[in-house]
């Protein structure tokens, strides 16, 4: 059978709530963690920190950095640029952000010795930051971010923007007058920011899709961080938090 690159969009919701229940609960700190987190993502490997030195946790099928194929030793610096082809998929970290890139995915960073600048030329990526400003540019959208968890899509004609948690200014590309500043606790206010449409009108209500809380936390985990729900219960109104 064929590895499926969406399989952790499709992680049985019983299975997503049973562990952010578990971490609400306290057990995230515990030894029970591993048997947890296995349960969550239906594998062996459990997600830790990245040590000193190692960029990327996973990757399915054939990605590339800075046009090099890329494996589990390679470095994703500031200013890299990453690509995935079909049916692949890679999960990584730079400093205090952390990523997934789909597959048939084209995303160019930009910065010094941190991120600040993510172009997703094509495709999709869910990431999660650092206190720090970011700002992502996509075929139709501006968003300025910080200290977020947002899962972008990025189309000729249209970008899909989901705010899993955190702030952020949105700003159509081709039309200022086109904006808004979102605050969301929980995916409260997904949106498709078109390329066409009246102007002022081209930021509009999207349904919640293609990514999880599960992949939210996993990628937390690379940096040492726990998403705001896993204290939060079903309020989901406290901060992150680093161990």
């Amino acid at each position: 059978m064929p590895w499926n690159p969406d399989k952790l969009e499709r992680l049985e919701d019983q299975r997503r709530e049973f562990l952010i229940r578990a971490l609400a609960a306290g057990l995230f700190a515990t030894g029970t963690s591993a048997a947890l987190m296995r349960a969550a993502h239906g594998a062996g490997k459990v997600p830790r920190e990245l040590p000193p030195g190692k960029s990327i946790y996973e990757i399915k099928g054939t990605a590339t950095v800075d046009g090099a194929r890329a494996n589990l030793d390679t470095q994703v610096r500031p200013n890299s640029l990453l690509e995935t082809e079909r049916n692949s998929r890679m999960i990584f970290a730079v400093g205090k952000d952390a990523f997934i890139l789909r597959s048939n995915s084209r995303l160019q960073l930009s910065g010094n010795q941190l991120v600040n600048t993510l172009r997703v030329v094509t495709g999709r990526v869910l990431s999660v930051f650092g206190q720090s400003e970011h700002r992502i540019v996509t075929t139709t959208a501006s968003i300025g971010i910080r200290g977020t968890g947002i899962y972008v899509e990025s189309e000729p004609e249209r970008s899909y923007v989901c705010t899993c948690y955190g702030v952020v200014d949105l700003e159509a590309a081709n039309d200022t007058t086109s904006r808004e500043a979102i605050t969301s606790l929980h995916h409260d206010a997904p949106r498709y920011i078109t390329a066409g449409g009246p102007l002022g009108q081209r930021i509009q209500p999207a349904p919640f899709i293609n990514h999880t809380d599960t992949e939210l936390m996993l990628i937390e985990e690379l940096v040492g961080r726990v998403p705001p729900f896993a204290f939060s219960g079903s309020g989901y109104t406290s901060p992150r938090r680093d161990y």
